[in-house]
């Protein structure tokens, strides 16, 4: 276990990190890396047909590999950062790896320091929880699957991380995918733009 720097380090080395969010921890690896990115499947156990999103320090840094239309702008500047993942069309840095082949891609602003120090100093990251397919998420460091930290270079300890999912939406397509943290104000927020979420 060891620090930001050498995390920053390991992901330019297409290597993997464990990383706390406002949830629970995640799996990251370079979004922009195919290799990170196939890795961070393989550390999971993963079906490459199910996407995955990316992570940013900012609303602002996420326009450099997404479009996004003004009502949904709108709605990231409400929300994020904090337990939400927006789904938006991706630019053509962002690998098909990552998305499953789709040409959307979900974005995620983690409202955690340890997070942003790193975000701040990296390419965009897998934003996945650091467990294997069907097992429960962590919220501490000492709960990690084996398979999990096997795979890893650097774990950052933040020490217990809230819990809970992020809620997946796609405001432009009015649907939300997963109702997780803050999905209540979610379906207010589109109800009260004149969106009937599915």
């Amino acid at each position: 276990m060891t620090g930001v720097d050498d995390a920053v380090e390991a992901i330019a080395d297409g290597q993997l990190v464990i990383y706390p969010t406002e949830t629970v921890y995640g799996l990251g690896g370079d979004a922009l890396n195919p290799g990170a990115v196939e890795r961070v499947f393989n550390a999971k156990d993963r079906p490459r047909s199910n996407p995955i999103a990316l992570a940013v320090p900012s609303i602002e840094a996420a326009f450099e590999y997404v479009e996004a239309d003004s009502q949904t702008v709108s709605f990231m500047r409400e929300f994020l950062p904090g337990p939400v993942t927006v789904i938006v069309p991706k630019k053509g840095l962002v690998p098909n790896a990552l998305t499953g082949g789709h040409e959307t891609v979900g974005v995620r602003v983690p409202d955690c320091k340890l997070a942003q120090e790193l975000l701040e100093q990296t390419p965009p990251l897998t934003a996945t929880s650091a467990n294997v397919s069907g097992r429960e998420p962590v919220r501490t460091v000492m709960a990690l699957d084996p398979t999990i930290k096997r795979s890893t270079t650097v774990i950052l300890d933040g020490g217990e991380t809230p819990g809970g999912s992020s809620t997946v939406v796609d405001v432009s397509a009015g649907r939300i995918h997963r109702h997780g943290r803050q999905a209540a104000a979610v379906e207010k927020w589109l109800s009260d733009h004149g969106i009937n979420p599915a």
